[in-house]
């Protein structure tokens, strides 16, 4: 059983050890939202320990997509089935979140998202993507970027 994040009332619970919890408390909470309005799904995460399978998952597309190395400690991790598609978060320590969609039919979006909470600069791994930025009452400024995954990577069950 996962904690479930509250976007009402924002809090930094999981997120501690991070210097920034408060930027990445914002961020996880924004993501809560999308998901309460657009698929009526209630957004849990587990610590990252508990999910060392997923966030090797993660870690493994975006090394052999594009040789991407995640410097930070992940924190976090939320793992969502939603309409045949597996939704995946890492939140980690530098204010970084990165998501998978994955949808599980061959014909299917998949993808890798980064986004960026307040005040965090690009980190070295990730500067030869182009952030766009939105507004978020939640979250500040969050920056985002993606591409497309090109391989099949079933997401282990």
């Amino acid at each position: 059983m996962g904690h479930v994040i509250d976007f009402t009332d924002v809090s930094t619970a999981g997120l501690e050890s991070s210097p920034v919890a408060d930027a990445l408390a914002g961020l996880r909470a924004n993501e809560a939202r999308y998901f309460a309005n657009k698929y009526d799904h209630v957004f849990t995460t587990v610590p990252a320990g508990e999910a060392q399978e997923t966030v090797d998952w993660v870690s493994g597309i975006l090394n052999e997509e594009r040789g991407i190395e995640i410097a930070s400690p992940p924190l976090e991790v939320s793992v969502a089935d939603v309409d045949g598609i597996d939704w995946v978060h890492v939140f980690y320590e530098s204010r970084l979140s990165v998501n998978v969609l994955y949808t599980r039919a061959d014909s299917g979006k998949r993808a890798v998202g980064f986004k960026l909470s307040d005040g965090m600069e690009v980190p070295d791994e990730l500067g030869a993507f182009k952030f766009a930025r939105q507004k978020s009452k939640l979250a500040g400024t969050i920056r985002g970027s993606y591409f497309v995954i090109k391989g099949q990577h079933p997401m282990p069950r």
